[in-house]
C-alpha cells in the first residue's frame, strides 16, 4: 500500500452507517482494517476485522472470501487506512466500495459516545 489520491472513492458518513446498522446490514459487507488491539478498544459488532498490517495474508484470497459485487463499506480509526484499502479493492475487482468517513473515531464522537476514543 502506498500514498494515493482518494478523491475517487465514495464515502459514507457515520450517521449513514448508524442508520444502516439499525436497519439491515446483511446486504452490506462491513470491513474494519484496524489492528486487533485497536478493535479490542473500540468496535462495532457487524464488522469483520481484516488488519491492513496483514495485507500480504488476506490480499490473495479476499476476492474468494467476499462477494466482489456486493456493497462493501470499509472502516478504520480516522478513514485513511480504510481509504487505502478501498482503492486497492476497487483496483482488484470490487465494484461497490465505500469508505466510512472519519472512521470509528467519528462514530464515537457523533453517534455513540459510549464507544471509547483512543
Amino acid at each position: 500500500m502506498y500514498s494515493q489520491d482518494f478523491s475517487s472513492i465514495p464515502e459514507i458518513d457515520v450517521e449513514t452507517l448508524a442508520a444502516q446498522l439499525n436497519d439491515d446490514v446483511t446486504r452490506i459487507q462491513l470491513l474494519d482494517v484496524r489492528e486487533p488491539q485497536e478493535v479490542a478498544i473500540a468496535s462495532l459488532n457487524s464488522f469483520q476485522n481484516i488488519p491492513l498490517s496483514e495485507f500480504a495474508e488476506w490480499s490473495t484470497t479476499i476476492g474468494e472470501q467476499l462477494d466482489q459485487h456486493q456493497e462493501t463499506w470499509v472502516m478504520c480509526h480516522h478513514g485513511m487506512r480504510s481509504a487505502q484499502v478501498c482503492v486497492w479493492l476497487s483496483q482488484n475487482g470490487f465494484t461497490n466500495v465505500k469508505n466510512v468517513s472519519g472512521g470509528i473515531d467519528a462514530y464515537s464522537m457523533k453517534v455513540d459516545t459510549s464507544i471509547p476514543r483512543y
